[in-house]
């Protein structure tokens, strides 16, 4: 591995920590998610999964499930990335868990270059999605 290459990995591996701490804004208790988005090595937005803003902070219903109005941590950060004055082209997004589908039709949709996740979704379809059209999808293991 070049000094370029490490250098990059060591960055992921401090964007992906960091998205890991924001994940603890998440009020949800099945599942803690949390995302950056990051351009030229500047954050430019974040998010967690979570409630809609207005509504209340608890992600499950009574059954544990999650109810189906809970936003996941790429929507919330690409939502408050399109309320900005930055763009997300060309951008890569660290999240602590792998984009589904819907997340990634965002990540598509926003100019995202490049997705840096840990931990796996129960489907594939969304990193299936993003290498189809030509992003780079990485998988890391946090230590």
């Amino acid at each position: 591995m070049g000094y370029q290459e490490e250098k990059q990995r060591q960055l992921d591996m401090r964007y992906i920590r960091m998205a890991k701490v924001w994940a603890e804004n998440s009020y949800c208790v099945r599942r803690q998610v949390g995302a950056l988005v990051v351009k030229d090595k500047m954050i430019i937005s974040d998010g967690y999964n979570g409630t809609p803003s207005g509504f209340e902070n608890v992600c499950e219903d009574e059954n544990g499930k999650t109810k189906p109005y809970v936003l996941h941590a790429e929507a919330n950060a690409i939502t408050k990335l399109a309320k900005s004055s930055n763009s997300g082209e060309g951008a890569t997004l660290y999240v602590t868990a792998a984009p589904c589908i819907e997340c990634s039709k965002l990540i598509i949709q926003s100019g995202i270059k490049r997705v840096v996740y840990c931990d796996d979704y129960h489907s594939t379809d969304g990193i299936e999605l993003l290498r189809r059209i030509g992003i780079a999808v990485e998988q890391v293991q946090l230590l």
